[in-house]
């Protein structure tokens, strides 16, 4: 994701992380979470709503507590 403080090239991808979250959530009770470096660009939405559609599955998952959701 280009908007980001500290952008890594050959980081993770999308369906990387849901895996992760989704295995945590089905073992583990999470009780929070944070999500940060996200540094807007003027004119590039997209990391924006990358951002908040991650946070979206984050609550779902860990609200179902089954890693499960959409």
């Amino acid at each position: 994701m280009p908007a980001t403080g500290t952008p890594e090239p050959g980081g993770m991808g999308w369906y990387d992380v849901l895996g992760i979250v989704k295995a945590v959530a089905s073992k583990k009770k999470v009780v929070g979470f944070d999500v940060v470096e996200l540094c807007p660009i003027p004119g590039n939405i997209a990391p924006n709503f990358l951002t908040a559609k991650l946070v979206y599955r984050m609550m779902g998952y860990i609200n179902t507590g089954r890693g499960g959701g959409r």
